[in-house]
């Protein structure tokens, strides 16, 4: 994770030489954060400018590898294995001058703990917060937690006192329409302050002078300026007039464009991220169907008929012109737990399924409502309008309504969606992330994601029993089990797991996140 002083001294000597322009890094992407709040949504733009921001106790580096950020090292307690000790890095301040220290941590994880957090799942085990000393966490799990470490990469430190005096010790109900000072206002301990922020339109962020890694990083951006464009012809726009230097979502249309004109490059890696349909098999009627007193979506084969009529190979050629990989499971392949079998899963075959749906009793098709977002992820609008045509040979008429994913997200939130577009990618590497927030009952601490109504209390039991199990053969074997009835009862209809492509100025030094997060601590500005 250190530069070595060599590599330091050669980089402080390029940041001198370079303008006070070359230091300012203009980032675009489709979408904005959605918030401030570090624990109302976990999304992946509003997570990647918290990053900027703030930090929690472990992050993922440039290239996914598990790093020390405000804890310097952790372990599980000799006198207790349902214990993991965190010892925090001392010497640390908050971008308002405030120490930071063992309560802010203790009141940030209970607050993410809370039911407006979109965070509870993965602290979903812990029983208790301890802060035995000023710089010393303890997290107490209900039975041994062999993967706690992993499930704090995200989860971001706030200052306790800042949070008390602001009004914002609640965390923010996103969903239900709420606007709080902590949506709009940031104080972390990150690489960069908050200087402005204009939701959807410019937020500015400049270089944290104080901060504790100013000499283990490059620091060779000075000043962040984030405009979301979610037209992908003026995004790429921008980036080819010089508007802006960095775009986390070229367009796969624009690719080439972008990679044969001096002075931009298109770097491209396989995102850790797969995207899939949703549906509402719970409840017993669907709102949006055409279909009285009855809901299609419960029935088995509707959805394997459903999954079966998307024809993946063709999405990947058409829409996403090659940069795609079809997928058959709603886990990516960094994910412990996926398996080029289970991967390999979904086939296309309109006629099996036509008959799947003559079984059903829905030979003569319905018509159903799909929503969409249109600035989430890459082609989203397009892989829905193509799904359409899919589904249509199956006799499904699909009414497409695609909306920005502020006006999309809630819907799967509040459970007023009964067929859906999702994206998820795994920052843990675990399956566990995946069933806990999409395969659990939707509930208090667990399913805030899982809009599907379905609910099986046996599959709870065996998903809750992960956090807890130290036997890896033997939690991988449970994590199968688990698979296994995901994939029989077709929960979701996977289409494929992303690839990314940043398109940027030349000079800008960096490799592509699998987790689409830019760390611009960690970029060179050559």
């Amino acid at each position: 994770m250190k530069q070595t002083s060599t590599l330091l001294a050669a980089a402080l000597l390029t940041s001198t030489a370079l303008t006070a322009h070359s230091e300012t890094i203009r980032w675009a992407r489709a979408g904005d954060a959605l918030t401030l709040d570090p624990h109302a949504q976990n999304e992946g733009p509003t997570s990647a400018l918290a990053h900027q921001i703030m930090e929690g106790l472990v992050i993922r580096d440039m290239e996914g590898t598990l790093v020390p950020a405000l804890a310097t090292e952790w372990g599980v307690s000799e006198e207790d294995p349902n214990v993991w000790t965190f010892k925090l890095r001392e010497g640390v301040t908050f971008h308002d001058g405030a120490t930071f220290d063992s309560e802010d941590v203790k009141f940030s994880l209970e607050r993410a703990m809370t039911p407006d957090s979109d965070y509870k799942e993965l602290l979903a085990s812990v029983a208790e917060i301890r802060a035995p000393e000023s710089h010393v966490i303890e997290i107490l799990t209900d039975g041994p937690n062999p993967i706690m470490p992993a499930n704090l990469t995200n989860m971001f430190i706030m200052d306790k006192d800042w949070a008390e005096a602001n009004n914002a010790t609640k965390v923010q109900d996103y969903e239900g329409g709420e606007d709080t000072f902590a949506a709009k206002n940031a104080n972390g301990t990150g690489p960069y302050k908050l200087v402005s922020r204009e939701p959807d339109v410019k937020t500015v962020l400049t270089l944290n002078e104080d901060y504790w890694g100013k000499d283990e990083f490059p620091m060779q951006v000075t000043e962040i300026i984030y405009t979301p464009i979610q037209n992908a012809a003026t995004r790429v726009a921008a980036l080819l007039s010089g508007e802006v230097d960095f775009i986390q979502d070229v367009p796969v249309q624009d690719l080439k464009r972008v990679a044969d004109t001096d002075g931009l490059d298109v770097r491209t890696s396989p995102q850790n991220r797969v995207i899939f349909f949703g549906m509402n098999m719970g409840d017993e009627d669907l709102a949006n169907d055409s279909v009285d007193g009855a809901n299609p979506l419960s029935d088995v084969r509707v959805r394997q008929a459903m999954s079966m009529a998307i024809n993946r190979d063709a999405i990947q050629q058409v829409v996403m012109r090659g940069q795609s990989q079809p997928a058959g499971m709603i886990a990516p392949p960094f994910v412990n737990g996926w398996t080029e079998e289970r991967d390999a899963a979904s086939v296309t075959d309109v006629a099996a399924a036509k008959a799947l749906m003559t079984e059903a009793g829905y030979g003569d098709g319905f018509s159903i409502q799909l929503d969409c977002p249109n600035d989430r992820y890459i082609n989203d609008e397009s892989i829905c309008q193509a799904a359409v045509g899919m589904f249509a040979q199956i006799g499904i008429t699909v009414n497409l309504d695609a909306k920005p994913k502020a006006q999309h997200f809630p819907l799967l939130s509040n459970l007023d969606t009964d067929f859906y577009m999702l994206g998820w990618g795994v920052p843990t590497f675990d399956s566990e992330y995946v069933f806990n927030f999409l395969a659990h009952t939707k509930g208090e601490k667990y399913g805030s994601w899982n809009a599907t109504r379905y609910s099986n209390a046996d599959l709870d039991a065996k998903i809750q029993g992960l956090a807890s199990e130290t036997d890896l053969d033997v939690r991988n074997q449970m994590i199968g089990e688990i698979w296994d009835v995901v994939q029989s009862e077709h929960l979701y209809i996977p289409i494929h797991h992303q690839v990314l492509n940043w398109g940027m100025k030349a000079e800008i030094g960096t490799i592509v996140s699998p987790e689409d997060t830019a760390k611009f601590k960690y970029f060179t500005m050559n």
